[in-house]
């Protein structure tokens, strides 16, 4: 199999490199010039349109940031609809709305092309070093032919179900509990800032807890060193994914108490810092108190 990525950011990189590390031929392609120049670099194959890549490759995975992004890259002038041979495989490992996949599965049929609706789950971390966590949808003997390109990019594969949309679904009921832990860890930091307990104590506690997990290791880490850019976890993200959730919680009429909480945290971020990582949120919360965490210790905010 021939694969290709479009959408080369934090998450998109991640999935070309080990890619081509498990000896495929990877094209890719992203409006961003200094991505595609680091694509080349690391030995992917620059496509200078969709078409190109399109009829180059079996597989290709569409990991771009909205629903309105994946149509136009799939059913788009000289998009993948066009250029893909009849039986290659899209895989939509963004997160987008499960309607929104619906609709590019109707739009699939009569194609000649296949879909595997596989949002992802591990961040940067796990996109960089392929142990990604891939909750998959589609027949499964569309999944078995995607499956070695999928077990290149992932530690841990869920079929979720046979029904395109199925995964995104999933999706956004995982981020009604990770946008939630996030939102408490913030919280909780600046209590303990405030009341002069040091970071590092937090975060010896709470991740050796009942509370300790990778999100709640991922954020104390980020927040007690003071890192709240380019740690390849940009808030736009968890907004995103926190308002898919919320929307879905709509439609289905089910109540969201604590996703609509945390939701009011990551909007209060990106207001205010619109630059900045997830953890940019408990800045926010910091300079209402006056008192901001660090490993070492408490500091007040002059």
């Amino acid at each position: 199999m021939k694969a290709a990525v479009v959408g080369l950011g934090d998450m998109g990189s991640g999935l070309a490199l080990n890619l081509i590390k498990a000896g495929f031929e990877t094209w890719g392609f992203d409006i961003d010039q200094k991505r595609m120049a680091s694509f080349s670099e690391f030995g992917g194959k620059p496509a200078e349109n969709l078409f190109e890549l399109g009829r180059n490759v079996d597989a290709a995975f569409v990991m771009v940031m909205t629903g309105a992004q994946a149509k136009e890259v799939i059913f788009g002038r000289g998009g993948l609809v066009e250029a893909m041979r009849k039986g290659g495989i899209i895989l939509i490992t963004a997160t987008i709305k499960p309607h929104e996949l619906e609709e590019i599965a109707e739009g699939l049929k009569s194609t000649g092309l296949d879909l595997v609706d596989t949002p992802v789950s591990g961040g940067f971390p796990g996109a960089q070093s392929g142990t990604l966590t891939m909750m998959a949808a589609a027949p499964s003997d569309i999944l078995d032919r995607a499956a070695p390109v999928m077990e290149a990019v992932s530690a841990k594969i869920h079929w979720v179900g046979s029904v395109p949309g199925q995964g995104q679904t999933v999706k956004a009921c995982l981020q009604t509990v990770i946008g939630s832990i996030f939102a408490a860890n913030f919280e909780a930091c600046v209590l303990a800032a405030k009341a002069g307990i040091s970071g590092q104590v937090i975060h010896d506690v709470f991740t050796t807890s009942g509370a300790g997990c990778g999100v709640t290791k991922a954020a104390l880490e980020n927040i007690i060193d003071r890192k709240f850019e380019g740690t390849g976890s940009h808030i736009s993200t968890m907004h995103k994914d926190l308002t898919i959730s919320l929307d879905l919680a709509q439609q289905m009429t089910v109540p969201l108490h604590m996703a609509a909480q945390a939701m009011q945290v990551f909007h209060a971020g990106k207001i205010k810092y619109p630059n900045g990582d997830n953890w940019v949120c408990t800045r926010v919360i910091e300079e209402i108190v006056g008192v901001e965490l660090h490993r070492d210790g408490a500091r007040a905010i002059r």
